[in-house]
């Protein structure tokens, strides 16, 4: 049996929602993010067993602020709740998506995990991942070969948002590895979410990235820390 706690942002549903499934498996507590009361409810419901429910809206800091008073003890933070704005629009087609996007991709990521930094130094294992994606990655984007090619541009919010936390991930992970903390971010790859019609039309199980975000979370000391890996554990370029 597990005695740790986790937080999984964004965990009524989706990719956020295996993840919490499958730490509760491991034995641990844990608190299902969630902004709306309802859904969050029943996502606990569901899960059962160590499940707690965190109403949690990252973009919002009075909603952050109560929520990280709500735990007292925390070892690992899954930064999982991101959102799509825009679709497939270029840099140059709305700003304001890449606001929406950046405010809870990226602004949301900062906010929630600075929150709930205080209570992460008090573990002895403390361990922090962020979702990702490897639409995220700069190289692959910049390689002709590879599917993103094709794309040119596109989805520019989304993707830029992701290449933000990547940077996020690597500096928290310089930052806080004095203090004894693995911080990682996962490409989960395409996956059947109501991210957008691609994603919702996809045959990809949500469960198979959970299962790499998990492992992530409980990496044993030895484990690596400032890195971007993809959901089957190979390495990811920035």
């Amino acid at each position: 049996m597990n005695d740790s706690t986790a937080l999984v942002t964004g965990a009524n549903k989706g990719i956020g929602k295996e993840i919490a499934r499958l730490l509760v498996a491991e034995g641990l507590t844990v608190y299902v993010g969630s902004r709306d009361a309802g859904r969050g409810q029943r996502a606990v419901d569901e899960l059962g067993g160590g499940a707690r429910l965190l109403v949690l809206d990252v973009t919002d800091a009075d909603s952050i602020a109560a929520a990280a008073r709500q735990v007292t003890a925390l070892d690992i933070l899954v930064n999982n709740a991101g959102i799509m704005a825009g679709g497939s629009a270029a840099p140059e087609d709305d700003l304001d998506d890449l606001r929406r996007t950046y405010e809870t991709n990226v602004f949301g990521v900062l906010a929630v995990t600075n929150a709930f930094l205080p209570t992460l130094r008090r573990s002895s294992r403390p361990r922090i991942v962020n979702i990702s994606s490897g639409t995220g990655s700069l190289t692959w984007s910049a390689d002709p070969d590879r599917e993103f090619a094709a794309h040119a541009g596109a989805g520019a919010a989304y993707r830029s948002s992701k290449s933000a936390l990547n940077a996020l991930t690597l500096f928290y992970a310089q930052s806080l590895a004095p203090e004894g903390f693995k911080v990682n971010a996962l490409a989960p790859g395409l996956r059947a979410t109501d991210l957008n019609e691609r994603a919702a039309a996809s045959d990809g199980d949500p469960a198979e990235a959970a299962r790499g975000a998990v492992d992530l979370a409980l990496l044993p000391e030895d484990g690596p820390t400032g890195r971007f890996v993809s959901w089957d554990g190979t390495g990811v370029p920035w």
